[in-house]
This record gives C-alpha cells, structure tokens and sequence, in this order.
C-alpha cells in the first residue's frame, strides 16, 4: 500500500455519505478501521480532523485527515493508484463528464430526496415530484454511463456507481415508510437495472443497513419531522 497502512474511518453506519468511502475502500481492497461517531456527542478526534464542518465521514490515513466524501473518493483513488480499479476514468473529458454527474447526484438529486423525507403534505407531494424530475435528468443525462455489460462484483464500480447507490439505495424503504416512489422499473429501467444490479453486491451488501435496519431509520426520523412539525 503506498504512502503507509494505517487507515481509520471516522463515520456512522446509517450515513450515505459514510457509505461512500467505505464501499470506495471495499472496491480498492483497503484495510481500514470504521470508527463509529455519536453526532450528539461528537469525539475529540472527529473535532480535531475536522474543526471546519466538524461532520463525518473524515478519513485518516497515516495521520493525515481528509474531509468530505467525494474528496475522500479521489483521495483514495489516487493514493491507491495500483489497488483494484480505478473509480475514475484515466481519459481528462470522461473524467470531468463523471465529475459533473456525480456532483449532480450528490447534491441535486441528494437533496431533492432528502425533502421528500423533512416535509408532509403537499409539500411533501411536491417534494416528490421535483425528485422524480431531477431523477428524469440525472437518467437522461447519463446515457452514455450507464453499464453496458452486467455488474457481477464490485470490481466494475466506479465514482458514479457509489454515489447513485448512497443516494438511492434505500429507495424500498423510503417507499414503505413515506409511500414514495422515487424509483419505478417502467418509468426509470436503466436506473431501477443499475441500482439492483449494484444493491446485489457482497461489498455492498455486507456495510449497507438491511432493509429493517432502515426502515426503522426512516421512521423515527418521520416521528421527529412530525413532532417538528
């Protein structure tokens, strides 16, 4: 491993965002310690990586703390340039187009899911309407992304594969507990194919919540939206 073999994860097992680096980790066949945080009652080391934003997921590798998951994501690429495959294209434009989309999912479409988790109502109606119009874009828009021969193990998965599967993974048990539906095989088939062919994964499989854990996760975050409310 170059630069040094000491890894840790500062993260939380419920965290989208978490999930990115470790799946990024898995992929590249890091060791790593996951070091499990109480955003209530934040560490002291979690503080001192990251006095800016104090959030999770931090990355410390050596010593050396890295912030942010999709900057933690090209980290980890570039630092473990001969470890499995590389998350991002070698080519400079394919490299800035997968740049561009998954920055649309982790911020556009990320946060039109996540309203249709904070509002009730009408809004929430709305909430869901916009997440399935910028899902339209996002599926438009990555054509030429999408995987052309079938996902059988991680070893096929890239940056946009991790981030499609943080912010849509749990779209059955967003279904289920707020009577969403973000993802539909007739009206997204390239999306629903992608994502069910990743969420089959053992890598994925073994660090994601199950679809229980998770939907327990959700309802008590809808009892806190409606008591807010």
């Amino acid at each position: 491993m170059e630069g040094g073999n000491i890894v840790k994860l500062h993260g939380r097992r419920n965290s989208p965002f978490s999930f990115r680096v470790e799946l990024a980790l898995k992929i590249k066949g890091i060791p790593y310690e996951f070091v499990e945080e109480d955003l209530n009652n934040k560490s002291e080391l979690l503080l001192k990586y990251n006095p800016v934003h104090k959030k999770i997921p931090v990355l410390v590798h050596d010593g050396s703390p890295i912030s942010e998951s999709l900057v933690i994501l090209e980290y980890i690429d570039e630092a473990w340039k001969d470890n499995g495959p590389h998350l991002l294209p070698k080519d400079p434009y394919s490299r800035a187009q997968v740049r561009f989309w998954t920055s649309f999912l982790a911020q556009q479409l990320f946060m039109a899911t996540r309203q249709v988790l904070v509002t009730e109502g009408e809004a929430q109606e709305k909430a869901i309407r916009e997440a399935i119009d910028t899902l339209k874009i996002a599926e438009e828009g990555m054509l030429e992304f999408f995987p052309t021969t079938p996902i059988t193990n991680e070893n096929q998965l890239g940056v946009l594969d991790i981030v499609i599967c943080s912010v849509l993974g749990s779209y059955k048990a967003i279904e289920e507990v707020f009577g969403a539906k973000l993802i539909d095989p007739e009206r997204n088939p390239l999306v629903f194919s992608w994502l069910e062919a990743i969420l089959k994964l053992p890598a994925v499989k073994e660090i994601r919540l199950t679809h229980e854990e998770t939907v327990t996760f959700l309802q008590v975050l809808r009892t806190r939206v409606y008591m807010l409310s």
